[in-house]
């Protein structure tokens, strides 16, 4: 092949008359076309913006809900606790009136037997006379002395008798008023033990309604992430038609400078025939310098074309996507450890690999692989950094404030307007 223009080349310098003749013009398509398909990427991208604002403030709603229902549960795992603490409380005060009833009850029996062993003694005594006294219990005495001691015997009796049912009414009343202190404690404690019920049911109630508020959150955000994804594929195919149409101008633009370049060579060669028609002048080639465009393209195409591929960190490299890596933590958490996705500079690792351009899986260094253009000199095919060096975050510029990324964890890439907070005042070129 080198060859072939090696001949071709030298035919046209000691050959001047002969050349080759321009092809067909390409299609050429109208400004109205070109413009008519700005506009309608244009709409697509702001729609894109609106739907990413949107989708930002609805998944930060979803985790201000998300967090709602972890503070629900744990306020339902406290009912619970105080409910089991209320229900073992209630069983103590239950078992121990109880008990105390069982003691009231026993002091009352108590109280009865004492009162009846009294009234057999008071009978017996009222049979021989009186308890104290009585003439009859005299009877038989031997000696002054044997008469006081029976006088001393039977008032003994009497007041032993007397002392000793004072003291089983005195244990009935103490055995009373702990039955009822016990019974007021049950009372209370089935109080605290409904009171503790109601608070579970109560905070079992909240939990539901949280996580179904979480749970329609999260469907809203799904719907608009799902209508974000659509948008995005349109603005794909809307840019697609643009660069498709802005191609063919550029096709034909490029037609005619050949054509122009034609006619002017055939032109000079003419006067120089006319003038030196024995003695052709040779000149030197000229080379034409190697156009970026058509690298940029290819990077910009070959990121664009994994839109919707999961972000997965640690992952991508020159050949595609790839399985992440762990990090203890986040990422972890998405699974990208075991899926197969982008990180950022995994994704430009790919996109300039097309161009030949291969760059290290870091952003910090990739900030570095190239020429730094101001921020505001940015052209598409540059790359956005974000954070110190640029080792936060990195971006492919589409132009127009348009970039492409794949942004974190629980993402894919997308195309997003640029964020100008934290990003690096400079872009790097590599075409």
């Amino acid at each position: 092949m080198a060859r072939w223009v090696i001949l071709v080349v030298t035919a046209l310098v000691l050959f001047p008359g002969v050349a080759t003749a321009v092809p067909p013009p390409p299609p050429n398509p109208s400004d109205d076309e070109i413009s008519v398909g700005r506009q309608e990427a244009d709409a697509k991208a702001a729609r894109v913006g609106e739907l990413t604002s949107q989708l930002t403030a609805a998944e930060a709603e979803l985790q201000r809900l998300t967090d709602d229902v972890a503070f629900k549960m744990e306020l339902a795992n406290k009912a619970r606790v105080d409910l089991e603490t209320a229900q073992d409380e209630a069983e103590k005060a239950r078992q121990d009136a109880d008990a105390a009833r069982t003691e009231a009850d026993a002091a009352g029996r108590a109280v009865e037997d004492s009162r009846e062993e009294l009234d057999e003694f008071a009978a017996a005594s009222f049979q021989q006379g009186s308890t104290i006294g009585s003439l009859s219990a005299y009877f038989g005495s031997t000696s002054p002395e044997n008469l006081l001691a029976r006088s001393q015997l039977l008032a003994a009796v009497g007041d032993s008798g007397l002392n000793a049912l004072d003291d089983v009414e005195q244990a009935r009343s103490e055995k009373a008023n702990k039955d009822s202190s016990a019974r007021a404690a049950l009372d209370l404690a089935n109080q605290k033990q409904s009171a503790a019920d109601q608070a579970k049911k109560d905070a079992d109630a909240a939990q539901q309604s949280a996580v179904q508020a979480q749970q329609g959150q999260a469907g809203q955000a799904a719907a608009i992430e799902g209508d974000k994804s659509r948008v995005e594929g349109e603005l794909t195919q809307a840019l697609g038609a643009v660069q498709g149409l802005e191609g063919q101008r550029a096709q034909y633009n490029q037609w005619l400078d050949d054509k122009r370049r034609e006619e002017e060579e055939a032109a000079r060669q003419a006067a120089l025939n006319a003038a030196k028609p024995t003695a052709p002048a040779h000149h030197r080639p000229a080379v034409a310098a190697a156009s970026s465009g058509g690298g940029v393209e290819t990077v910009v195409a070959r990121a664009m074309e994994h839109l919707g591929v999961r972000y997965s960190w640690g992952g991508g490299n020159y050949n595609g996507p790839t399985i992440g890596i762990r990090d203890g933590g986040v990422a972890d958490s998405y699974g990208d450890y075991y899926s197969v996705g982008f990180d950022c500079s995994g994704l430009m690792m790919y996109a300039f690999a097309g161009a030949g351009v291969f760059l290290p899986h870091y952003s910090g260094y990739q900030y570095n692989a190239g020429v730094k253009v101001p921020l505001s000199q940015a052209e598409r095919g540059d790359m956005l950094f974000w954070g110190p060096g640029g080792g936060t975050h990195v971006a492919l510029y589409l132009g127009g404030g348009m970039m492409i990324e794949a942004p974190y964890s629980g993402s894919s890439v997308r195309i997003s307007p640029v964020r100008y907070g934290g990003i690096m005042p400079y872009a790097t070129r590599l075409l």
